[in-house]
């Protein structure tokens, strides 16, 4: 039995909701006929990496606060991670296997969880790291934009130190953009997933190349949230639509859009600590455990395969019922195998580990 998923309820309830929520791809019927594909530089190729994972860890990385990582520590574990990853010895060198420096990069990190608390957030010390990277490789800093839905997701993340005047943080490289979308503002053509038009935001769209920064936390709704959804409720302009049946499959429905599987070149999961249960907001501490950890990939699939596997393993050694067992078991992980958006199959996901 897969980790996350439970095979009867996936075929019982599962095959329904995929029956009834298919897929669309292509613009609706009336759309506008400009395509929204991102394609490389010519001569540059991405680097995709099929059901590879990376979590480098160390222990001590967490700041006086309990909560949020050394910067020190943060550049540390993800240059090991990504040097893992890529094969390249520095951060520099393996970002430049994802992107070129002549492109326009999106940066999403996930603030929604320390919004109140500002105890759990995709964490400034990760995206700070992430940006001063790019502007190593050679990417304008005015190619950069750092972008959540709302001023307080970003607060939370401590991109920004002024709600109000979206000041950057001084650690974030000088030039970098910052925006806050509000769920609008989108300038592309409406595509329609499941029977419902919707579409991607503009700083988005806007790029030719998206980093994803994500968490490992437990979902009300959908059981885990972490790469996928990070990219498909947290970047279109109406997130709610798309909540029914567990959100499952249209996460994977909406990942399999040409305008996200073609942008998004990189997953990071900001796991220095997770939600094992009651998330996705940060509303009971006891809950929220540190993890210590960075973990990256280019399948956003086995990378939501690893970070829920890591909740489950929390709530049975807490004492909690599996999420099949409560009623949000992620069925969308499957689809999105079969979609073909990565590897699902926990036999065929290589996962390394590393002591940094």
């Amino acid at each position: 039995m897969h980790p996350c998923l439970n095979r009867r309820s996936f075929l019982v309830g599962g095959a329904a909701a995929v029956g009834t929520l298919a897929a669309s791809p292509l613009p609706a019927s009336g759309a506008g006929s400009k395509s929204w594909s991102a394609r490389p530089p010519a001569g540059f190729s991405r680097l995709a990496l099929p059901g590879k994972v990376v979590r480098a860890y160390r222990r001590g990385s967490l700041g006086d606060d309990g909560a949020t990582p050394r910067a020190d520590a943060a550049r540390a574990m993800l240059e090991a991670a990504l040097a893992e990853l890529t094969g390249k010895p520095t951060l520099k060198e393996a970002l430049g296997t994802l992107v070129s420096p002549t492109e326009r990069i999106a940066i999403k990190p996930n603030g929604i969880a320390g919004r109140k608390t500002m105890k759990m957030a995709s964490n400034v010390e990760v995206v700070a790291a992430l940006a001063h990277g790019l502007v190593e490789l050679g990417v304008p800093p005015d190619n950069i934009t750092i972008f959540e839905q709302y001023r307080d997701f970003l607060f939370a993340t401590r991109c920004i130190v002024d709600k109000n005047t979206m000041a950057p943080a001084p650690t974030l490289p000088a030039g970098v953009r910052l925006a806050v979308h509000l769920n609008k503002g989108a300038t592309m053509d409406a595509i329609v997933v499941g029977g419902v038009a919707t579409k991607y935001v503009t700083p988005f769209t806007d790029a030719t190349a998206v980093i994803n920064v994500g968490q490992v936390k437990d979902h009300s709704i959908c059981g885990y949230t972490g790469a996928m959804k990070n990219v498909t409720h947290g970047c279109n302009i109406n997130p709610h639509d798309f909540h029914a049946h567990t959100a499952s499959p249209q996460i994977a429905h909406l990942y399999a859009q040409e305008v996200v599987k073609s942008r998004v070149v990189l997953h990071v999961a900001d796991a220095y600590q997770v939600i094992y249960d009651d998330g996705p907001i940060d509303v009971n501490p006891k809950r929220r455990v540190p993890h210590e950890a960075l973990y990256a990939a280019t399948d956003p699939v086995a990378l939501d395969v690893i970070g829920c596997e890591v909740v489950e393993r929390l709530r049975k050694d807490n004492g909690l019922p599996t999420l099949a067992q409560v009623g949000r078991e992620p069925s969308y992980l499957r689809t999105a195998g079969e979609l073909g958006l990565g590897i699902f199959e926990r036999a065929a996901i290589a996962l390394r580990e590393l002591r940094v």
